[in-house]
């Protein structure tokens, strides 16, 4: 009985320290109320800071022995560089009829259904069709290119595994913007569903890259030679994301 009440008191000490490590504060920057989110991260060895290129939110992360009285006495020391940030920020585009999305890299116009159709949204040469009400359009659209996405990160992680000789345990889809894809040590592949907006080999890329990992977890030369055997286009799709990465979190 004993054992489960401290294995229950660890389980809600954890929670607490999860709380308090994440808190969003409001700071007047040129004469506006910004959004900052503090992370307080144990394993942080320095203060970092970055600006959402859709929401203009400031996150800064800095170690949990700072505190957060630093980590915003830091932000306050770089207004300039965040009104810099905040002023590049990229107008979000809504997913709703009329839009004009880069599925798989190609523009697709957005239009509303006007017959039923084989699914609540299905694509018809470079037009998307949703059907049904306009407040669930969004919803709707961003279901259907999760599943694209994640059949099209499946197709190619499964098949990029079998060349290496290795299998994923899992493969998701997220929607995360500080990084395309991830493997954990688990065997896990996670990736950004917006993905499904960049070209094909820039999408491969990011597959052979996680799938890489599963043969070598670090970026030595023997995992290099991985990735470079797996997708001749390694060097370009590289640049393509450094150049049009932060573009594809425009769409909501």
């Amino acid at each position: 009985m004993m054992g489960k009440m401290r294995a229950v008191l660890r389980i809600l000490k954890k929670k607490t320290t999860r709380k308090l490590s994440l808190m969003r504060e409001l700071l007047a920057i040129d004469g506006e109320s910004v959004p900052v989110l503090v992370r307080l991260n144990p394993r942080a060895r320095r203060i970092t800071m970055r600006v959402s290129p859709v929401s203009g939110e400031v996150t800064v992360t800095a170690p949990s022995r700072v505190g957060r009285a630093a980590a915003l006495h830091f932000v306050r020391g770089e207004f300039a560089w965040v009104s810099r940030q905040r002023a590049a920020t990229l107008k979000p585009i809504a997913l709703a009829p009329g839009a004009l999305v880069p599925f798989r890299g190609e523009p697709h116009r957005i239009r509303a259904a006007t017959a039923r159709g084989p699914a609540p949204v299905w694509r018809d040469g470079n037009e998307i069709f949703v059907s049904g009400r306009a407040e669930h359009a969004a919803r709707r659209l961003t279901d259907f290119f999760k599943r694209e996405a994640k059949q099209a990160f499946e197709t190619s992680a499964l098949a990029f595994g079998e060349q290496l000789g290795v299998k994923p345990s899992r493969i998701t889809v997220r929607d995360t913007a500080s990084r395309w894809g991830s493997c954990s040590s688990a065997r896990s592949l996670s990736f950004s569903w917006r993905l499904i907006f960049a070209p094909d080999y820039v999408r491969d890329y990011v597959v052979a890259h996680e799938a890489a990992h599963l043969k070598e977890m670090n970026h030595g030369p023997d995992f290099w030679a991985h990735v470079e055997g797996l997708t001749p286009h390694a060097r370009k799709a590289r640049k393509w994301l450094r150049e049009n990465g932060r573009n594809l979190l425009r769409y909501n």
